[in-house]
């Protein structure tokens, strides 16, 4: 191959994001929570334990024991990855459902940016989430 002849990220091949993974303190814990709460199902389970849930979309998340390191502080502006957004039909629905649910929320209801509106809320384990609705792909 020459100079000229580079490669493209077309022919990575990347087709999405299969999963994002969080550590968990209890992984059948907070893997009961995400499906009893959020509608997620048990797709997959490792003995180490890890679980693979499945989203109502067929997305996946990977529910992994965390190691012995200190969990950093950290806002939604901290460097790294910083959060899962979870799409909702109708954001009010979805909060009043939460609500019932007893999540603790981390702020009000926001203009997302992109278009739509956003809350933050965090899991029993406090790691932040964000429900979203963007009415323009709907």
């Amino acid at each position: 191959m020459t100079a000229q002849e580079k490669n493209t990220p077309s022919e990575l091949g990347i087709l999405g994001i299969d999963h994002p993974a969080v550590a968990a303190n209890d992984v059948e814990k907070l893997s009961d929570w995400y499906c009893t709460v959020l509608g997620y199902e048990p797709w997959f389970q490792h003995p180490k334990p890890v679980w693979m849930l499945k989203a109502p979309d067929g997305t996946l998340l990977e529910i992994m024991p965390k190691d012995d390191s200190s969990r950093p502080s950290r806002t939604t502006w901290t460097p790294g990855w910083s959060h899962l957004a979870l799409r909702v039909q109708d954001i009010e629905t979805a909060i009043v459902y939460l609500d019932q649910c007893e999540v603790k929320w981390g702020g009000e209801l926001s203009p997302a940016i992109g278009g739509g509106r956003v809350r933050n809320f965090f899991d029993p384990e406090g790691n932040l989430l964000q429900i979203l609705e963007r009415p323009r792909y709907q």
